[in-house]
């Protein structure tokens, strides 16, 4: 009996794994763009990334969040702030929500220095730029698939994206390129204006998330 060819294509690596790997190629090219910065600053990469996450969060933030955004120690968290501190780019505040707590927030140095290090990405965003409009589109479903499983399996940390968000109405409307809705400006959300960090977002029940994650991506087996 014939033995069957093998596949000249036999050892190459699944799907999943090439998937992985891009997304792992693309994460270390900017993020040494990002060290590339931080580095000519004076600051450590994890200083850097607590000056883009205060950037986006400006009504301050607990110690404890940005160690869980970062996946560090609150240890190693705090010996990073404590030198943003000293080099004044952070400051210490109250609370809105409790006089006992902490809230971190930069200050007008750490604005205008974390906008600076936001430059040093740009390259990122012009390569997607150039890639066809429904590309864009596609890849930004996809990514959010991806983030949807991993918060699924809690394997991603807490973001203000629309899926989570109490104002967030899934499926609403017939229209294909708009069929969500968004009840706090009362208005169709498009697919293409998905966001994944909203200043206006108000988190949703847990139960609540996890319909919306599921009646937009099809991430149940």
């Amino acid at each position: 009996m014939d033995q069957p060819t093998p596949s000249v294509w036999n050892d190459t690596p699944s799907l999943q794994e090439r998937i992985v790997s891009a997304i792992s190629r693309i994460s270390s090219v900017m993020r040494g763009g990002m060290w590339q910065f931080a580095t000519q600053e004076g600051l450590n990469p994890a200083q850097a990334d607590m000056l883009q996450l205060l950037l986006s969060r400006r009504e301050g933030v607990r110690l404890s969040w940005l160690a869980q955004q970062l996946a560090i120690s609150p240890a190693s968290a705090s010996d990073s702030v404590s030198a943003l501190v000293n080099k004044g780019l952070v400051q210490k505040a109250r609370a809105a929500d409790d006089g006992r707590a902490v809230a971190l927030l930069l200050t007008q140095a750490g604005v205008e220095l974390a906008q600076r290090a936001s430059q040093s990405l740009l390259f990122a965003g012009d390569a997607v730029s150039a890639l066809p409009p429904a590309t864009q589109e596609a890849l930004l479903s996809g990514l959010l698939q991806l983030i949807g499983q991993l918060q699924r399996n809690e394997r991603f940390p807490e973001i203000r994206a629309c899926v989570t968000c109490r104002h967030f109405q899934s499926n609403r409307h017939a229209d294909a390129e708009a069929p969500h809705h968004c009840g706090l400006v009362d208005a169709p959300l498009p697919v293409r204006l998905l966001r994944l960090d909203c200043p206006e977002h108000a988190a949703a029940d847990a139960s609540v998330q996890g319909d919306n994650w599921r009646a937009l991506l099809p991430i149940d087996n």
